[in-house]
């Protein structure tokens, strides 16, 4: 797949988004990608990178709200908002 053709980070899933850092990676590793494309690369992975880190970190956060009983076991969830 060409630059040009790549589905926009915010399109992907978070399954989708890993696949395509690891290819990006392993591209990258090769060390067969001349020198322009790579950065082209890193660039890309540096966005996936930072993609993925967001969405574990909302469910993270998710996990972490939620709500639990005088037992302690969980009674739901309160919902994640990533402005508060």
């Amino acid at each position: 797949m060409t630059e040009g053709q790549e589905k926009p980070i915010g399109e992907m899933s978070f399954e989708e988004a890993l696949r395509a850092l690891e290819v990006t990676v392993r591209r990258l590793e090769s060390g067969e990608v001349p020198l322009d494309e790579s950065i082209a690369l890193y660039e890309r992975g540096e966005e996936l990178r930072k993609a993925c880190q967001a969405r574990l970190d909302a469910a993270q956060a998710k996990i972490d709200k939620i709500v639990a009983d005088s037992d302690g076991k969980p009674t739901g969830t309160v919902p994640f908002d990533a402005d508060s």
